[in-house]
């Protein structure tokens, strides 16, 4: 199985899905780049890291969605799509065509979800390293169960959306191959009675959902995914980059709470996605290094550089800084004290 934590997962429509829809993705992330708006936010060489990742890897990781990017259809619809979404799915593949991590999200109806699935891989024919299914709105491990019989040996994800899930997160991810858990704020919020108005990633539920799952699934290498940012950054180059400004400082607060990835809607995102990642990183490079630095000159003994005092705990900490960092591009590895 594919270790990597990917930074982001977008998500798309299963009938919008084609072969090419990688190199599609894209070329609409770098297009929404030519007004100059991402200048504007961050600083040229974070930007220019930017660009050079949309032309070289614009996605990490991609989910063929026959839930809400879907919607609900006849099943003689459904059954098409389906296997029309498997069979670009695999001409994607011997094209070497799909970004490092990808899978199919299905939607809560499990009757006509393990249609869906069957109808997907009997027509993909292969499941690359790194692929996975993506459970929607989990509420028991049950449901992980039924799943993992139904799939064997493919790798699970699930989508934290109610109170009940998180409240049963530790026990629902260890009910199967679950791989990562993703927050979904929305339903989340809506569930506790949060007006749709009030309801955002930076909402105080949202936190306590957060810091719930961190410290649930602590120890059991399940990837923590965030929710997305609802603002898409569309139309005039104000509104975009409000969009994005909004897009960053989510993702800003999400590294903070040591969540290393989140959701995408639209590839118009993807520009504010690695340049707050890539900011992040290399905001802190310099002070994290001669903090690391310092550390190990003192033979790995407890050491204090300005108000900075560091121990083996904090040490761990920059260690995983640096190694994040390198992964998923911000730095380069000469950089890194590692």
């Amino acid at each position: 199985m594919n270790t990597r934590q990917p930074v982001h997962v977008l998500y798309g429509g299963a009938h919008l899905f084609r072969p090419d829809t990688v190199e599609k993705m894209g070329r609409l992330a770098l297009r929404s780049l030519e007004d100059g708006a991402l200048d504007e936010l961050v600083e040229a060489k974070v930007a220019s890291r930017v660009r050079a990742k949309l032309k070289a890897e614009p996605l990490e990781d991609l989910r063929i969605d026959f839930e809400d990017g879907y919607g609900i259809r006849p099943d003689g619809e459904e059954d098409r799509d389906a296997a029309e979404a498997g069979r670009r799915f695999r001409e994607a593949y011997d094209a070497h065509d799909l970004p490092p991590l990808s899978g199919i999200r299905l939607r809560r109806d499990w009757r006509r979800a393990e249609r869906t699935l069957k109808l997907f891989l009997d027509a993909a024919g292969v499941t690359p390293e790194g692929f996975v299914i993506t459970l929607a709105k989990v509420s028991s491990a049950h449901e992980v169960e039924r799943a993992a019989r139904a799939a064997p040996g493919i790798a699970l994800e699930v989508m934290i959306e109610t109170p009940e899930a998180l409240r049963d997160a530790a026990a629902i991810v260890k009910a199967g191959p679950v791989v990562a858990a993703h927050f979904g704020p929305y339903d989340f919020t809506a569930s506790l009675g949060v007006p749709a108005p009030a309801q955002s990633l930076a909402h105080p539920l949202c936190d306590f959902a957060r810091h719930t799952l961190l410290v649930a699934l602590a120890g059991t290498d399940v990837r923590i995914s965030d929710g997305p940012t609802a603002q898409l950054p569309l139309g005039t180059k104000v509104e975009v980059r409000d969009a994005w400004r909004l897009h960053m400082t989510n993702i800003a607060r999400a590294l903070s709470c040591g969540i290393h990835q989140g959701w995408d809607l639209h590839p118009a995102q993807l520009p504010a996605r690695y340049a707050a990642v890539y900011r992040f990183y290399r905001e802190n490079l310099l002070a994290s290094a001669e903090r690391l630095r310092n550390y190990r000159e003192q033979s790995e003994r407890a050491a204090r550089v300005g108000q900075a005092f560091d121990d083996a705990a904090t040490v761990r900490g920059l260690e995983s800084f640096f190694a994040r960092g390198v992964a998923c591009g911000a730095l380069d590895a000469e950089e890194a004290p590692l």
